[in-house]
């Protein structure tokens, strides 16, 4: 069956002339249908599903739809930009009847449709695995569609700004005691800051930081809310914290049995903070393993908890 090329070239203008408005093109079940279900078709479609009124309560979506936002930018004002690939959004209120026939029951989901044939597996992104930061959206679409993406982020003065202020402060309480400067050879201080830095690295902050997970995971059919992630492939940032409080309640117990055992303080004290560091190391080394068990399938040991 052959179809006109006009019907193509208007497809394709009619795109062309909504992501020169917006990078994303919002779509409901009828513009569905038309640009992407129905045939003549030349170009790549990805589609971010999504659910963003007030009254779906979807976080996730929102910090989805800014990264997407984002992508879809870097590609609209790329000096390489072509027709080959578009991108969309359908909300779940604005096209229910998409989200039906695709049998789609999460937000988000991102799903790329080819040119040619309809999406396999490898079109569906996996958010949970991957995190929704708009560089790992776009290493997925250059592997489905051959288009290389550079993302370009807005400038987000944040951070240096805070990192000035910090270093004023410093520079500031140490001008103050520039005539006092012991504290600087403080040990205890110096081994506070190691250890939070320690404690903030191994329990995942670098892994938020270069995939974007989201915070948590709300089921939208139950409305029960995840926070520890169920493979071992991924994490939520909640997950990051209850390991951090997890990690530092054990370190405080190890630091309190410690001090038990080498501190000049009278022995009914001593005795306390012995039960005190036992009590924090086998209550959250516990739970700890929990974490390690639900994530791991088929992990044999636990400690305490089952």
């Amino acid at each position: 069956m052959t179809f006109p090329a006009t019907l193509l070239s208007e497809k394709v203008g009619q795109l062309m002339d909504w992501t020169g408005k917006r990078a994303v093109i919002r779509m409901n079940g009828e513009k569905f249908r038309r640009f992407v279900k129905a045939p003549p078709r030349n170009y790549s479609v990805v589609i971010m599903f999504t659910a963003l009124q007030p009254q779906r309560q979807c976080g996730v979506c929102k910090q989805a739809d800014e990264e997407y936002q984002i992508l879809a930018n870097s590609w609209r004002y790329s000096s390489a930009f072509t027709n080959k690939v578009f991108f969309a959004t359908v909300d779940f209120d604005e096209g229910s009847d998409v989200f039906q026939m695709l049998n789609m029951n999460s937000a988000p989901s991102f799903i790329h449709f080819p040119a040619k044939g309809k999406p396999k597996k490898s079109d569906s992104y996996e958010l949970q695995v991957r995190g929704f930061a708009a560089e790992q959206l776009a290493r997925w679409v250059g592997d489905r569609t051959d288009v290389q993406i550079r993302v370009i982020r807005p400038p987000n003065y944040a951070g240096p700004l805070m990192l000035g202020f910090l270093l004023a402060v410093i520079g500031g309480l140490a001008y103050l005691r520039r005539n006092n400067l012991e504290f600087l050879y403080n040990k205890n201080v110096w081994a506070f800051s190691a250890l939070c830095f320690c404690l903030i690295m191994t329990s995942g902050q670098m892994w938020n930081h270069i995939r974007g997970p989201p915070y948590a995971h709300k089921n939208p059919t139950t409305g029960q809310v995840s926070y520890i992630h169920g493979s071992s492939q991924a994490q939520f940032v909640a997950e990051t914290h209850i390991v951090l409080l997890f990690n530092s309640a054990v370190t405080m117990g190890m630091v309190l049995l410690h001090e038990a055992a080498t501190s000049d303080m009278d022995i009914g004290k001593r005795k306390i903070m012995c039960v005190a560091g036992i009590g924090l190391v086998m209550l959250f080394f516990s739970w700890l393993l929990s974490i390690f068990r639900a994530k791991y399938h088929g992990y044999p040991y636990s400690f305490l908890l089952s």
